[in-house]
């Protein structure tokens, strides 16, 4: 189904397909469009209950917001670097065990400071390195080997898989390598959603506290200006998460969740479909205006935006 447009000069300039539901507090489909039953790669807004699954395997920090790093997809700013070095110091391991793939940090400005100083792609910066800092945390905390914890097989992604199984309400209908090398879980949108409902709205347990966490330092889950962090700063109680691929998913306690999928992976349809999700469970918000389009540029100048059709 068609969720949103692209408007250049006055002039539809091309469409983008996708799939979105949305729960009311209670767990009922409220509205939805598209595909919602079949299975799609949430890929990185599998991370909060992939970290609740470490919590529940043993994993423990000294700072809750840890948790919110852990959680998330960074840009690479100095304090999401040096939190990761804290994490992998507490844990006894190093940068050399980090599986994750090189990279250089999301961040513009921060890649750029990177080079600017002879630096260049490194396992640190990679925007999952928080996450495979809690994963081998856990390996420490249960004596597993470090050297393969990547795989689906190991008792750490078993342990994981479990969680995010339980979480979701749904078997896990594919298995595939996410981009960081490290196991993605495939199931419904309808099940995404329902995960996130049920973090957004614990009342305890390790549920509560990774949602907390991540609502708590939603600059650690993403970076400061983006997407999550705005609308986290934006709407009180709101968990969210991006991954790749055009996928969002948030919850809201006593309100509902979402989850979206855009069938060609543009990031550029998520936020306005989102917008218009939220606003059918009664969310206003300023957040929400400023992010209910997306500006198209010609020379440097607005000439038309991204805006949803849904």
């Amino acid at each position: 189904m068609i969720l949103a447009e692209v408007v250049r000069s006055g002039f539809v300039e091309c469409v983008h397909h996708g799939s979105v539901v949305v729960l009311e507090a209670s767990g009922a489909v409220a509205a939805s469009a598209g595909d919602v039953t079949g299975p799609v790669f949430p890929r990185s807004s599998n991370k909060p209950m992939q970290t609740v699954g470490m919590l529940r395997s043993g994993l423990r920090v000294a700072d809750p917001a840890d948790l919110a790093l852990i959680s998330g997809s960074h840009f690479g700013e100095p304090f999401h670097v040096d939190r990761v070095r804290s994490i992998l110091r507490a844990a006894g391991v190093t940068e050399e065990n980090l599986l994750c793939p090189v990279a250089l940090p999301l961040s513009e400005s921060e890649r750029d400071a990177v080079v600017r100083a002879g630096g260049g792609p490194e396992r640190i910066f990679m925007n999952c390195s928080g996450k495979h800092a809690g994963m081998l945390a856990t390996c420490v905390a249960n004596g597993w080997p470090l050297d393969d914890y990547r795989d689906a097989k190991h008792p750490l992604q078993v342990a994981l898989a479990d969680a995010v199984t339980d979480l979701v309400g749904e078997p896990i209908a594919a298995t595939g390598v996410d981009g960081c090398g490290a196991p993605v879980l495939g199931f419904s949108l309808t099940a995404l959603a329902r995960g996130f409902l049920r973090l957004a709205s614990a009342p305890g347990g390790y549920e509560r506290q990774v949602a907390d966490a991540v609502r708590a330092a939603p600059e650690l889950v993403a970076g400061t200006g983006q997407d999550d962090t705005l609308l986290m700063h934006g709407v009180p109680g709101l968990l969210a998460k991006g991954g790749a691929e055009g996928v969002v998913a948030v919850g809201i306690p006593e309100v509902g969740a979402v989850a979206i999928k855009i069938e060609d992976g543009a990031m550029r349809a998520r936020m306005p479909v989102l917008v218009s999700a939220l606003r059918r469970l009664g969310v206003a918000a300023p957040v929400l205006d400023e992010l209910a389009t997306v500006p198209v540029l010609g020379g440097g100048v607005r000439v038309g935006e991204v805006r949803t059709t849904w």
